[in-house]
């Protein structure tokens, strides 16, 4: 494994530890009494509470979970074989200045079109977003590459820098190189 992007898991394990400390302060004044009533009480705060609060960062993990390896990419549930990345996209992508959140947040919401390194939007429309998430996540970066054969992708990803400095490394791309 060349580069994995870590999740973050203090928000899921900060509501999981509040969800169980929840429920086993109300199985001490509850049990064995009301066992039904607790167990139909813990069940509905697990459905309302828990699971909303942590939907998103579970899909994260699902859909934008990035690995790259000696011969894949794998974004979420996508695989993207090394051989078929164009290595000039990277280098470019590398080298653009990195966006501000403001950008970030439109990108994100959809409303900018991400640019292209290396090819003319015109030719290509809108990058197809790697992964399997309908958007790139809120507080996420995204990169834009192209395929060897034509097809922009737009990755989302935590630290832009380091991932694509992985993927270049593992392209064989020189970012200093022209």
């Amino acid at each position: 494994m060349r580069y994995e992007e870590k999740i973050p898991k203090a928000w899921l394990t900060g509501t999981t530890v509040l969800y169980v400390v929840g429920v086993a302060w109300m199985a001490v004044g509850s049990l064995p009494d009301d066992l039904g009533l607790w167990l139909a009480m813990s069940a509905m705060f697990l459905v309302l509470i828990w699971v909303p609060f942590n939907a998103v960062p579970l899909s994260k993990y699902v859909y934008n979970r990035i690995r790259i390896d000696d011969e894949t990419l794998r974004v979420g549930r996508e695989r993207i074989a090394l051989a078929d990345l164009d290595p000039a996209s990277v280098r470019e992508a590398a080298g653009q200045a990195r966006p501000t959140a403001v950008r970030r947040l439109a990108t994100s919401a959809g409303a900018v079109d991400a640019p292209v390194p290396g090819l003319r939007a015109a030719d290509l429309g809108n990058p197809r977003l790697v992964g399997g998430g309908w958007s790139v996540p809120m507080g996420m970066d995204s990169a834009v590459l192209a395929t060897r054969g034509g097809e922009a992708l737009m990755i989302p990803t935590r630290d832009r820098a380091a991932f694509l400095t992985a993927l270049g490394a593992a392209l064989g791309a020189d970012p200093d190189r022209p």
